[in-house]
């Protein structure tokens, strides 16, 4: 039959036409359908998948193919441009994005053939009818990962595309089908949906597009097998295909075809046989020697050999043999200790040698640090395989020297103890991860005894016990638990800065990966290895589990290298061989015929070990149920007659232990005991689960009925261990569930332990129906799935909401790291997968990026996150990162969102509670409903939604039955109760910062009280003394009855006497109430209205410590929330959290205030609440009616659009010269001043914004004096010193040899009087330098030849700033010197125009947007409080904004030390990006050179990544290095402190502010560090301004851009973003900060001392001179001024209180036995001195 190739031919006929339509080709494929079908040989099977070398990478591509396809869909095919005439053959003129695809092959496939199988495949998937989205992975696949833009234009242009492929290769089919062949190679076969199937691309002589029904696919499929059958018929002999076998041959055949299928794996592409399952040199297995088959999925089709199942009247038996032992290797031998090393011999006392399992994994445990899996059975000693790991970090940060035990002394001996190890303490943290608290609890005492001898710290870090910052910081190891540890790695700082320490990550039982907890393992894993990867640094990975099928994927999961880390060790190597018996009791489950059995079985195998001497512990599941099921074993004991079997009175010790036992007051315990049974639980007292331990070990009772608290946390072994049932409550679902895996073999691990015994057996005694499952279990029957897609949308939160997730492609990448991944290729059908898509897609991009897009779906939908899916991006919200803190599901967020009000009560705070999901599994039991009736009723306060009839009601009651402290009688309530507050507290704890984010006042206070109330298990309403302040139960409960309506502050004004009087008691009793009365935490507030601006208040609040400190109650510190809210308690404006420690004296806080003139409020409430105390919180009403807001400034100058003044305007040839080196004109700003500056006389004032060209202007005045007086003296005023060094070279650089001028700093002494007789000078004087000029001799001869005073940066203001200034103007007032200043943009600058004498139109006070280049600011909010976590947060976003930046970037964080720190996060974060240049801008080989200059080599690793760091603290050669290299382009990032703002000499395009906010070292200078006071104050408007004028959107190098430069300012959530914003946009207020200023009084002082101020009225004409006295009117209010009109007696007031504090002291009294040396002291008399300014009271002061 000819080939399609001749039916195309025939169809469009025998001569090549230029086009074919699509009628002609839907034609041709009609009658291909309806021809007869040649039968097709069965394609060529396809080569086994590589693996991509970056499992994200193709994923990455297709997310953003799919991204871009969106951005990118073709428009209808009513709405397309006519096509362009194609001729066939010519790629080129098809179009241009055809033209651009055959280029792209024809580079990519250089093979011609090849190329042509890759159209046709193209062709395929462009013209079937999947979704473009469906086919983009495939075509990135095709063409590469660097083509995704010709993906896109692909896509875009598909239809258009396909037929111009398909009419190209129908030519080619012609061109291939001359007379010389007339057969052709088919392609490869095709899926209906247009997925090329797979195979191998080999050679194709020439390629044809097939077009296959779904019928003839089915009739090609079988013929295939057809066509197989004949083969296999010919091979055996027979040509009619028809196969003829004897018996014998039948039965080997089918043992041959069984013996294939078990080498075939169950889901592949193909039906290839796979290669030999690889043997690895540390598996130790004893299956195939016991019959255990294992599948290639890892299950077991049959039990160990000796395997019996018995039949009995009452429950079935399994009993399993003990394994067979695996014979030693030749290689093996136990270790001896003495072979060890002196740390190992110290760790291991009383050892002789390792047992096998330990000596085979010492290797690779001490020697090595790879990363390990530990497959033993219980009691194989894995816990010294983690010692033996834990030893190994220990070792590498110890003395070398000292491990060998080489001489390290003088003396050459090698000295002994723990020091002798030299070990750093400081520099590594090992974490141990067990599986539950009590096992964290026992592990934690057995590491700490055996490293005691080297004071090592080995703490536990659960639920339970909480760690303090200096115990984590002591303490070297921790053990905590999964769940935990994942809470801790998702704070970036504080306890989550451990794992930047953590060297070894111990996961005990790993297997539990099967259990629902197996999610938290998976999270914690992915984010330690991507820490790793991200950081490289070494974090080793030791996992310890039971026996497992699929070990080989748990050591994929951990990164475990097969050939050297891995180690299996199956049942055999258990120390003392365990005999496994499983009985299922026959009856229904929980029916009384079943519990009956379950008695009936458990006595007989008890009472059956008990007779043949043994010793018997029985778990049972309840604590109730170890009294009960002892009871009922006596009682049956006693029935059966063999109560003498179970009796100890033989025994020699029985007599000492019933007297013992008498002491106790478990009158259960007594009874028990003399018939030879124990009882332990968790519910007993200490000293009596010690008594039981100790008898039953010593034999002196027989049975020990226990709950599995036994069995995690003592090692108590018997020979038997009998587990009676198998169903336990969970709290946590609030139901009976099965007992698991964990606990079955941590049960049966306590028998026959070594040393105790030779041999152990073990029961599990269940329900019939559950038997199987229970065997399948403890043989390791199935493989071990993920649990992690349950869980994935909270764990995706956690990541974004950590910084270390930013997009799709980076969440599919964290994807790769879960186990999810593994056993997704493993068993994708388990995973709602089909088997062909780990053959298509071997590393699942297509299924991660599905996954990752699920769940952030849900995530943007619950408002955690905001995700662009156009370009993948996901950033975290406020309710992301509360959940991810708070451990909250995002199902929870979801109700909150729905439910949460601004005006909630405590009964509705607690219904949202309640419907958390983490409580759905809370159920409500009809036994319980009376007893929950009883609290609801009798017992708890607020009304309860849904009374007991729903698991929310239930919740609800049990939580106010926590808080009322209420007696519970019903055991499981017990429990859940327990599950509820335990929740409930963490839930309400985030409800309150949802609350706090959204700004509710009241539903935010109710929300912290109910916090509180939960942690205290006191109402509100409750007495706050009742909080744990040492009071006796008498004193507390005679002050609720006696003195109840009393607050703790009014009980704090009492004496002791009084108050014991008062409540009924003696005077002992009221000093203790007095004394928990006055150290009861609260503030004392005082508030300061001080307006900013017309609209803009801010309040000054001094929060005072009200308390005595009490160690005890309060620890270190105090924490509590400040907040300022509308005079309607509805709005939260702003807040702020503090802490008060015992050095705190008082607190300020500033809080700023929109005001509405329109809606101006009467009042504001500034409210103080302690985080911790009850009833610990102050309100302060602040009246707003009396405030005197200043008026609305005047707008600001406009920018007129003049043209720009030429340089040759100055008419000065040497002018000309000098600027024309710079400039061609002048800018905008200085055109428009130009004449004020350059040809006036008149002072003058011009306010604009960085970088406007201000310092120019001020020249053009200098020069405008030089040209009127050739020898004229110029003084420039300038606030800093550092900034008085910069003007002064600026000036002498340019200008004085040029301009034939004297340029100095003003100095002191005897330069100072030389330098005031230059003549054609100019002088740079600091407030300092220019009040010691004014005090000098020559003052007045200088002040007279002064032409011009230049006041550089006004909005720099400060007191002595000031008082400088106001000195010169009075002293130069009478001569008329000219005045020119410069500010930055100012709000309202008329009040500084008039202080100088200013005419308005001499004014030039310009909009902050008046810039020569542009400039945008952008402000990002945090949530996090201010703290190192703070910084940490803000890492990414600066990371995002400095590679996306166009030049250099500027960051500027809080303190010196910061700067590494950030840099070092930088870099990691650089990393983790896959960016291996880092920010740098040249190669790292010519960055060498450069880190050799260096003197500080710790700067090197920042320097080569582009980072340099810029502060004080380094040394001068290494600032000017890092400023070289920063200026031309090297590096991109500078980091530099807040205070290095004012003497950085560079600008960038990018300023990121990391932080408003520093901390405040406040106390005197000599003392201790520890007990000064630390205090939280934020960035001043001048600085954030000042760094604002560093962003000027040109490169380093100064080179003029039109780009436009970007300032970021990170700030926290409830800070003072609305002050920044408002004033860098309008202009900075400025305001004195004279009044009650040191400087004020040490200047009075001095003056007085002088002689030179002699009464108040010189005070007052001082001051008249000053700014102050201008803004006491224009804002009297910022002055505590109740009107303009009384500006001149709150001078007086100030001129008072400086007179006053300005007393010299009186002189000391004469003392009359010595002589006075030089004559008396003169006295003047004392006189009044009457000061009455006009419109101002008199003040009375003595001279």
């Amino acid at each position: 039959m000819s080939s399609l190739d001749e039916y195309l031919a025939t169809l469009l006929g025998a001569e090549p036409r230029a086009t074919a339509s699509t009628a002609e080709l839907d034609d041709f494929v009609r009658q291909v359908e309806q021809m007869p079908k040649p039968p097709s040989a069965p394609p060529a099977p396809p080569p086994p998948p590589q693996l991509d070398p970056d499992p994200s990478s193709s994923t990455l591509a297709a997310y953003r193919t799919r991204s871009q396809t969106r951005r990118a869909r073709p428009p209808p095919a009513a709405e397309r441009a006519p096509e362009p005439p194609v001729v066939a053959g010519t790629s080129s003129s098809i179009s241009f994005v055809p033209s651009k695809l055959s280029e792209h092959l024809s580079t990519a496939y250089p093979d011609a053939p090849l190329r042509t199988q890759m159209k046709a495949e193209l062709t395929a998937l462009l013209r079937s009818a999947r979704s473009s989205d469906d086919i983009s992975a495939q075509l990135v696949e095709i063409l590469g990962f660097e083509a995704l833009d010709l993906v896109t234009d692909v896509l875009g242009a598909r239809e258009e595309v396909g037929k111009a492929l398909e009419v190209e290769i129908t030519a080619l089919s012609r061109a291939s089908s001359a007379p010389t062949s007339h057969r052709a190679t088919p392609p490869p076969p095709m899926h209906e949906d247009g997925h090329a199937a797979q195979g191998p691309r080999t050679h194709v002589p020439s390629a044809q597009v097939r077009v296959q029904t779904t019928q003839e696919i089915k009739a090609a499929k079988a013929a295939r097998a057809e066509a197989r059958r004949a083969a296999k018929a010919r091979e055996h002999g027979y040509e009619d295909g028809s196969i003829a076998l004897t018996a014998e041959e039948a039965e080997r055949h089918i043992q041959e075809q069984l013996e294939a299928n078990a080498n075939r794996p169950l889901f592949s592409g193909n039906g290839a046989a796979i290669q030999a399952v690889p043997v690895y040199p540390h598996v130790y297995s004893s299956s195939n020697a016991s019959g255990n088959v294992l599948s290639a999925m890892g299950s077991k089709f049959m039990l160990p050999i000796g395997t019996t199942r018995e039949e009995h009247e009452v429950y079935e038996e399994v009993i399993i043999p003990p394994a067979r032992t695996v014979p030693p290797r030749e290689t093996e031998r136990l270790v001896p200790i003495v072979e060890l090393d002196a740390l190992c011999k110290g760790s291991f006392p009383g050892y002789k040698s390792l047992n096998r399992i330990q000596s085979i994994v010492f290797p690779t445990a001490y020697k090595t640090n790879e990363n390990m899996l530990i497959c033993a059975p219980t009691g194989a000693g894995k816990t010294d395989v983690a010692m033996l790991a834990v030893l190994r970090v220990i070792s590498q940060y110890a003395n070398a020297a000292a491990l060998a035990g080489q001489p390290t002394q003088a003396n050459g001996k090698a000295p002994a103890g723990p020091a002798s190890f030299g070990i750093a303490k400081d520099d590594f943290k090992i974490i141990y991860v067990a599986p539950m608290k009590a096992l964290a609890a026992e592990i934690t005492r057995k590491l700490g005894k055996r490293l005691a001898w080297l004071n090592m710290k080995v703490r536990e870090l659960t639920g339970d016990m909480q760690m303090t910052k200096a115990e984590i910081n002591e303490t070297q190891i921790i053990v905590t638990t999964p769940e935990k540890w994942d809470v801790v790695t998702r704070k970036p700082t504080g306890e989550g800065e451990l794992a930047s320490k953590v060297r070894l990550l111990i996961i005990d039982e790993v297997h539990l990966l099967n259990e629902e907890r197996g999610a938290v393992i998976e999270t914690i894993v992915a984010r330690t290895l991507r820490q790793v990867e991200s950081s490289q640094s070494l974090i080793r990975i030791v996992g310890l589990s039971a026996t497992l099928p699929n070990y080989i994927d748990v050591a994929d999961f951990l990164r475990v290298n097969r050939y050297t880390g891995l180690f299996y060790f199956d049942s055999s190597f258990r120390p003392v061989p365990l005999e496994q018996h499983f009985i299922g009791v026959k009856g229904k489950p929980n029916s009384p015929m079943s519990k009956r059995n379950l008695d009936q079985a458990t006595f007989e195998k008890v009472s059956e070990l008990v007779e043949q001497g043994h010793s018997v512990m029985v778990f049972v599941h309840a604590r109730k149920e170890t009294v009960k099921t002892a009871e009922t074993l006596k009682d049956m004991a006693m029935k059966e007659g063999l109560s003498d079997a179970f009796d100890t009175r033989d025994h020699p010790k029985f007599e000492w232990y019933r007297r013992e036992i008498g002491t106790s007051r478990n009158k259960e315990m007594k009874q028990l005991f003399d018939s030879g049974f124990g009882i332990h639980h968790a519910g007993m007292l200490r000293s009596d689960r010690n008594m039981m331990e100790k008898m039953f070990e010593d034999g002196a009772i027989k049975v020990l009925c226990c709950t599995a608290t036994l069995a995690w946390g003592v090692n108590l072994p018997a020979h038997a261990v009998v587990i009676k049932g198998t169903q336990v409550y969970d709290s946590s679902k609030g139901s009976f569930t099965d007992l698991s895996i964990l606990d079955v073999l941590q049960i049966f691990g306590r028998s026959g332990r070594p040393g105790y015994s030779t041999s152990g057996v073990a029961w599990l005694c269940t329900t019939q129906d559950k038997l199987d499952h229970y065997i399948n279990l403890i043989a390791s029957q199935h493989p071990i799935e993920s649990k992690f897609h349950t869980g994935i949308v909270d764990s995706l939160n956690a990541e974004i909401a950590l910084g270390t997730v930013a997009n799709v492609a980076e969440a599919v990448q964290w994807l790769s790291f879960t186990y999810l991944f593994v056993r997704m290729r493993r068993n994708p059908m388990a995973y709602g997968m089909t088997h062909d898509e780990p053959v298509d897609d071997p590393q699942l991009g297509g299924k991660r990026v599905q996954l990752i897009t699920s769940a952030a779906r849900q995530l943007a939908a619950a408002r955690m996150i905001q995700f662009d899916e156009v370009i993948g991006s996901l950033t975290a919200e406020d309710l992301g990162k509360i959940a991810s803190r708070y451990y909250i599901r995002h199902e929870s967020i979801s109700i909150f969102n729905k439910e949460l009000r601004p005006f909630m009560s405590e009964a509705d705070v607690l219904a949202v509670v309640c419907q958390s999901v983490e409580f759905d599994q809370v159920q409500v039991r009809e036994s319980e409903v009376p007893e929950l009736k009883k609290l609801m009723e009798e017992v708890i306060p607020c009304q309860v939604k849904g009374g007991t009839d729903t698991s929310q009601g239930k919740v609800n009651i049990l939580l106010q039955a926590h808080i009322s402290r209420a007696f519970i009688e019903d055991f499981a309530l017990v429990s859940d109760s327990a599950y509820a507050a335990q929740n409930g507290g963490r839930i309400i704890r985030a409800l309150f910062e949802i609350g706090l984010s959204r700004r509710w006042a009241t539903t935010t206070l109710v929300l912290m009280s109910m916090s509180k109330a939960i942690e205290k298990r006191l109402w509100p309403f409750d007495h706050p003394l009742k909080q744990q302040f040492g009071l006796s139960e008498d004193v507390l409960y005679n002050l609720t009855r006696w003195a109840d309506e009393l607050a703790v502050s009014e009980i704090a004004e009492y004496n002791a006497a009084d108050l014991g009087q008062l409540i009924h008691l003696n005077e002992r009793h009221g000093s203790a109430l007095l004394r928990a009365a006055r150290g009861f935490p609260t503030l004392g507030i005082r508030t300061a209205l001080r307006p900013l601006s017309h609209d803009v208040l801010q309040v000054t609040v001094l929060a005072r410590r009200a308390f005595d400190w009490n160690d005890k109650a309060s620890g270190g510190s105090e924490p509590f929330w400040l907040w300022a809210e509308g005079e309607d308690a509805i709005e939260i404006l702003q807040w702020s959290h503090v802490f008060v420690r015992p050095t705190s004296d008082v607190l300020k806080i500033d809080f700023v205030v929109p005001i509405d003139a329109a809606k101006r409020p009467t009042s504001l409430g500034i409210r103080a609440a302690s985080d911790r105390w009850l009833g610990a919180e102050e309100l302060v009403t602040v009246s707003l009616e009396d405030l005197i807001l200043p008026p609305p400034p005047s707008p600001p100058a406009p920018l007129l659009q003049l043209p720009f003044v030429p340089v040759s305007a100055l008419s000065d040839p040497a002018l000309e010269a000098v600027y024309g080196q710079r400039i061609r004109s002048f800018n905008a700003i200085q055109s428009q001043c130009f004449w004020s500056f350059y040809h006036s006389s008149a002072s003058t004032v011009v306010c604009a914004p960085a970088a406007a060209g201000k310092s120019t202007l001020t020249q053009l005045a200098i020069w405008q004096a030089f040209r009127k007086d050739r020898n004229a003296k110029v003084l420039i005023v300038v606030p800093r010193r550092s900034l008085a060094r910069d003007i002064a070279y600026e000036m002498r650089r340019d200008f004085a040899q040029p301009m034939g001028i004297k340029v100095s700093v003003l100095a002191s002494g005897d330069d100072l009087d030389r330098q005031l007789r230059l003549s054609r000078s100019v002088l740079v004087a600091t407030p300092v330098t220019l009040i010691r000029l004014l005090r000098s001799s020559s003052s007045a001869s200088y002040l007279q030849k002064l032409a011009l005073v230049v006041a550089e940066d006004l909005h720099l203001l400060d007191a002595q700033h000031e008082l400088a200034l106001a000195a010169l103007r009075a002293g130069t007032q009478p001569i008329g010197v000219r005045f020119v200043c410069a500010s930055a943009s100012l709000d309202d600058p008329s009040d500084l125009a008039r202080w100088f004498g200013v005419q308005p139109e001499m004014l030039h006070g310009f909009h902050p947007k008046d810039r020569g280049v542009p400039l945008v600011t952008n402000v990002q909010t945090f949530s996090v409080v201010h703290s190192a976590a703070l910084m940490k947060s803000m890492i990414k976003p600066t990371y995002n904004l400095v590679k996306s930046a166009a030049g250099p970037a500027i960051l500027f964080v809080p303190s010196r030390t910061q700067c590494r720190t950030v840099s070092n996060d930088l870099v990691t974060t650089s990393a983790t990006d896959a960016d291996l240049a880092g920010l740098a801008g040249a190669p790292a080989h010519e960055l060498e050179p450069y880190l050799e200059q260096l003197r500080d080599k710790s700067l090197a690793s920042s320097l080569l990544h582009g980072i340099g760091i810029y502060h004080d603290g380094v040394a001068a050669e290494d600032l000017a290095l890092t400023l070289e290299l920063f200026v031309s382009g090297v590096l991109r990032v500078l980091i530099a402190p807040r205070e290095a703002c004012w003497t950085l000499p560079v600008r960038a395009s990018l300023v990121v502010v990391m932080g408003t906010q520093y901390v405040e070292i406040l106390g005197e200078r000599g003392e201790a560090y520890d007990r000064r006071d630390r205090q939280v104050r934020d960035y001043p408007l001048v600085e954030v301004a000042r760094m604002q004028g560093f962003a000027t959107g040109a490169p380093a190098t100064g080179a003029a851009t039109g780009a436009a430069g970007q300032l970021v300012l990170m700030v926290q959530d409830g800070g003072n973003r609305d002050l920044y914003t408002r004033f860098l946009h309008s202009g900075l207020p400025l305001e004195s900060s004279l009044e009650g200023s040191d400087a004020l009084r040490e200047f009075v002082r001095f003056e007085r001392r002088a002689d030179r101020i002699r009464s108040p009225q010189d005070v007052v004409d001082l001051l008249s001179h000053t700014f102050l006295f201008r803004r006491l009117s224009s804002n009297p209010s910022f002055y505590d001024a109740n009107s303009a009109e009384e500006r001149d007696a709150r001078l007086s007031r100030i001129v008072d209180a400086v007179w006053e504090e300005t007393n010299p002291p009186p002189p000391p009294p004469p003392k009359a036995p010595k002589a006075m040396v030089g004559p008396p002291p003169a006295q003047a008399d004392a006189k009044p001195v009457d000061v009455a300014p006009a419109g101002g009271s008199s003040a009375v002061v003595t001279d």
